[in-house]
């Protein structure tokens, strides 16, 4: 009994595939480490570049845009020179989410002695090296601007 409930999970694991947050037909992460309005500015271009060419094809693409280190002012409510095209873009593509890193908010944080407010759009994760891992592991393709 052991040996064919066993059989039967990997059987089903198999047949699970990547684990995705979102059906599409493609998967893009994101990444940004640079506190640098023209990588930003780029980061935000390959998503609406992405998201437009897959369109254009009768296709959908899954978008991540994942933030950590120096590239979290992208996010950081009173500092972000992408304030309005992140609010803006947010309400435009539902297939488009925004990733914060958790350890460099706390680093913020306890550098600044307060809480760091982020856009609304934007999802604290644990880690963004992790959350860049895991959705390459999910099938997630890659871009760093």
């Amino acid at each position: 009994m052991r040996q064919m409930l066993a059989g039967l999970a990997v059987a089903t694991a198999m047949m699970a595939g990547p684990v995705c947050a979102q059906e599409a037909d493609h998967y893009l992460a994101i990444h940004v480490d640079e506190n640098d309005p023209h990588v930003m500015n780029m980061a935000l271009n390959n998503v609406e570049n992405a998201i437009s060419y897959f369109a254009s094809q009768g296709e959908t693409v899954a978008v991540e845009l994942v933030a950590y280190g120096p590239g979290m002012n992208i996010f950081v409510a009173d500092k972000t020179p992408m304030g309005d095209r992140i609010e803006h873009m947010g309400l435009q593509y539902d297939n488009l989410t925004f990733a914060a890193c958790g350890n460099t908010l706390a680093a913020m944080s306890a550098k600044a002695g307060h809480d760091i407010a982020l856009l609304s759009e934007a999802t604290i994760v644990p880690s963004g090296v992790a959350r860049l891992m895991e959705l390459q592991e999910q099938g997630y393709s890659y871009v760093r601007p």
